[in-house]
C-alpha cells in the first residue's frame, strides 16, 4: 500500500505539474494509535487545522493532532474531534459580525457545514502520502489551479460518468473540502477560504481536492486516457482570432 500511495502521488505530480505535496488524512479512534506512527510530530503550540495542513502539504511534515492542539471549536467540528458541536457552537455566535450580519445568518452557515460527526474519533494524522506513514489515509488532498482541477474532474468523467455538485459555504470552507470528503466519502472540491490562504499558505489561485484515495487512482487512469487523445495539462493556448477549424480538427476529427 505505501508504495502504491507514492506511485499514486508522484504520478499525480506529474500529470497536474503540482507545486505542493499530495497528502492524506487519517482519523483514529485511539489517539495512542496515531501517537504509534513512527516519528510523528506533535504540535507545539496552538494551531488552526489549516496550519497542521500547511505543514503537511507545503513542508513534507506528518503531524498528529488532537482536539487540544487546535485553536477552537470550529477546527475541532469539522474533523469531528472532541465535543465541539455543542449549542453554542451552532448558534454561531462568535461568528456574529465577523463574517455575518445577524446571529440568524452565522447560525445558518454553521448549520449548512458539512462535518464530522463527535463522539467516535480521538486524534487525526496529516502526512504527504509519499511518506508512507499514514498506512490506511481516509482521504487524500491536493491543492492545484483551476485548470488541473478540471484536468482532474476529467480524468473522474472518463469512464462511468458522473455529474459532480459541490458547495462553497464561504469561510470555513475546509468543510466544503475535508470536512464533505471525510464525511460522504465522496470527491469534494473547495475554493480555499480567509483562513486556509492566511494561516494555511495557501496560494491565491489554489483550490483543494479532497476524495478517498481510490478517487486518485480512477482520475490518474482517465487522464492518462485523455493525454492520448492530445488532451493534456497544462493546456495550450490556441490563439483567440485564429480560424478554429484545423484546431477542433485534431481532436474531433473522424469522431462520430
Amino acid at each position: 500500500m505505501e508504495a502504491d500511495l507514492a506511485s499514486v502521488s508522484s504520478e499525480l505530480e506529474r500529470l497536474l505539474r503540482l507545486r505542493s505535496i499530495v497528502f492524506g488524512m487519517q482519523l483514529f479512534e485511539r489517539r495512542e494509535d496515531m501517537e504509534a506512527i513512527s516519528r510523528i510530530r506533535r504540535p507545539q503550540a496552538v494551531h488552526t487545522l489549516d496550519q497542521i495542513v500547511g505543514q503537511a502539504s507545503r513542508l513534507g511534515w506528518t503531524v498528529g493532532i488532537t482536539s487540544e492542539d487546535l485553536v477552537g471549536a470550529q477546527c475541532r467540528a469539522v474533523v469531528g474531534l472532541g465535543a465541539a458541536k455543542t449549542d453554542a457552537w451552532y448558534s454561531g455566535a462568535h461568528m456574529k459580525g465577523v463574517w455575518f450580519s445577524t446571529l440568524e445568518d452565522a447560525g445558518a452557515h454553521q448549520r449548512a457545514m458539512n462535518c464530522v460527526p463527535d463522539g467516535r474519533f480521538q486524534a487525526l494524522a496529516v502526512g504527504p502520502l509519499a511518506a508512507g506513514k499514514l498506512t490506511q489515509p481516509d482521504i487524500a488532498l491536493f491543492y492545484a489551479t483551476p485548470g488541473a482541477m478540471i484536468y482532474f474532474i476529467n480524468g473522474l468523467q472518463w469512464s462511468g460518468y458522473k455529474r459532480f455538485d459541490w458547495s462553497v459555504v464561504g469561510e470555513s470552507a475546509c468543510a466544503d473540502s475535508w470536512g464533505r470528503a471525510l464525511s460522504t466519502r465522496l470527491p469534494s472540491l473547495s475554493i480555499p477560504c480567509f483562513a486556509e490562504r492566511r494561516y494555511g499558505g495557501v496560494l491565491d489561485d489554489e483550490m483543494l481536492m479532497a476524495c478517498p484515495p481510490e478517487y486518485l487512482v480512477k482520475a490518474i487512469e482517465g487522464m492518462q486516457a485523455l493525454a492520448k487523445n492530445g488532451f493534456r495539462y497544462p493546456f495550450p493556448q490556441y490563439g483567440v482570432q485564429q480560424d478554429v477549424r484545423a484546431g477542433m480538427a485534431v481532436s474531433y476529427s473522424n469522431k462520430a
